[in-house]
């Protein structure tokens, strides 16, 4: 096997290698910030282009993934698209392709900070979602028993090469890495990462298999008690 299983607040579920979580009970695949049409937004904006082929790659892993675990549900945890033109200017293969792996069950969007509001693409689009005795958002509250998305979780093991993007959870809490191709990513050991976190929080990287590893504190997190001032 090579995802990493866990119960996380009383469900039984997978970080698999390529970031998405399984919850196998409810036969739910859950995914975040795809951040489709990042390159068209980046070249509106800016006027720099870069190769727009991250629509079309990121879609395709997905494709792979739900023919993996043939999800009932699907939940997209915010940021799917790089901003709501985006979602306007989806050419038609992408839709097409949106459309075939929609089919036969339920899609939920989840709003994100780059996608508030609803698009008009098929699915269920709410701003938080309550299955599995999970909440699902965009961006992490206090509340516990929560899985949400938004920080682009990256980690790397000590001596062990570059990071990679990753899952973090503890007892009450899961941030899922982005799923998209031209994403970026913050560390785990940043503060806005780390201060949501208990003590002892685990890293799962993505990558050809998925590895789980405690995340560090700095020194001088560790001498104020793994806080950050």
């Amino acid at each position: 096997m090579t995802g990493h299983a866990f119960t996380f607040c009383g469900s039984d579920v997978v970080a698999r290698p390529s970031g998405c979580l399984w919850i196998a009970p409810s036969r739910t695949l859950c995914v975040s910030d795809l951040h489709l049409g990042k390159s068209g937004r980046i070249a509106r904006r800016s006027g720099y282009f870069l190769p727009p082929y991250e629509t079309t790659d990121t879609l395709a892993r997905l494709a792979q993934e739900i023919a993996a675990t043939y999800p009932a549900r699907v939940i997209c945890l915010g940021d799917s698209f790089d901003d709501l033109r985006a979602a306007e200017e989806l050419s038609e293969p992408a839709t097409r392709q949106l459309a075939q792996m929609q089919a036969g069950r339920e899609w939920i969007w989840i709003e994100g900070n780059h996608d508030a509001g609803p698009v008009a693409i098929s699915g269920s689009h709410l701003w938080e979602y309550r299955t599995d005795n999970l909440m699902f958002r965009h961006i992490a509250t206090a509340d516990p028993q929560e899985v949400s998305g938004h920080y682009h979780p990256k980690y790397g093991i000590p001596g062990g090469g570059a990071a990679r993007a990753c899952f973090v959870y503890d007892d009450t809490r899961l941030i899922m890495p982005a799923f998209g191709t031209y994403t970026g990513g913050l560390s785990a050991t940043d503060p806005a990462v780390r201060t949501l976190f208990g003590a002892r929080p685990i890293a799962v990287l993505t990558g050809p298999r998925a590895i789980p590893v405690p995340v560090q504190d700095s020194p001088r997190q560790r001498r104020s008690g793994g806080r950050f001032y």
